[in-house]
């Protein structure tokens, strides 16, 4: 039988049987991983303080034959606690979650692992806007997919200029000028939609002039974006 021990955190918790669970984990090293919990449910289980939603935690499994491990430890190793302490901040996380879980296959790169500690270490910290936060995921998740817009140059090939307000164009994921100059996207907009789409993180971000207008205003953008290129 073959044990492994990594990080893990929780994607999905199924109830299964009586007393156990079914926990979906995102590795850094082993992508998804299938592990049943058994007897978890019950009051002094060893392993419910591993399976905590919002958390990464060390986790020990024997693999299994089919898709589904067995779980044999989980030790806590940080809990985001503040994000449940808000229902916006928790309906983010739950969100976030959701469409990591979707969109990725049985095994991901790491980054995806990064990307979710790092979305929830800032929906845990207050003092970072939740619509930055929110767009900041949208937009590591299109860049790791290699669906980045083009924020260089517009529909035609020339290069997006200060003053010009532009539409954007999701067949060609890119800007095109407004012409009747009333766009919903200017030349702000697009230099923010750089800085997310860079390594820049969300509390870097949270420093930038007009950060929480200006991810309120490309927020609705970057989702539709992820909605056409999965479909």
């Amino acid at each position: 039988m073959k044990h492994i021990n990594t990080q893990g955190i929780v994607l999905r918790r199924t109830d299964f049987g009586e007393a156990d669970r079914i926990i979906t984990f995102l590795t850094p090293d082993q992508g998804k991983v299938g592990g049943l919990a058994r007897g978890v449910r019950k009051q002094k289980s060893k392993l419910a303080g591993g399976i905590e939603l919002f958390s990464v935690s060390d986790i020990s499994y024997i693999v299994g034959r089919g898709e589904v491990s067995t779980l044999t430890s989980t030790r806590l190793l940080k809990h985001y606690g503040n994000i449940v302490k808000n229902l916006d901040r928790t309906n983010a996380g739950y969100q976030i979650i959701k469409t990591l879980n979707k969109v990725t296959e049985e095994n991901p790169e790491p980054a995806y692992f990064e990307l979710l500690k790092n979305s929830f270490a800032a929906l845990d910290d207050a003092s970072i806007d939740l619509d930055l936060v929110q767009a900041w995921f949208v937009a590591q998740i299109l860049k790791l997919a290699g669906h980045t817009p083009n924020l260089k140059t517009d529909i035609e090939g020339y290069a997006l200029q200060q003053g010009k307000q532009y539409d954007f164009n999701f067949d060609t994921m890119s800007f095109q000028a407004s012409q009747a100059k009333t766009g919903a996207f200017g030349s702000d907009h697009i230099k923010f939609m750089r800085l997310i789409f860079s390594d820049n993180k969300p509390a870097a971000l949270q420093k930038v002039q007009g950060c929480e207008k200006l991810a309120t205003a490309v927020l609705p953008l970057l989702q539709s974006c992820l909605q056409v290129r999965a479909s």
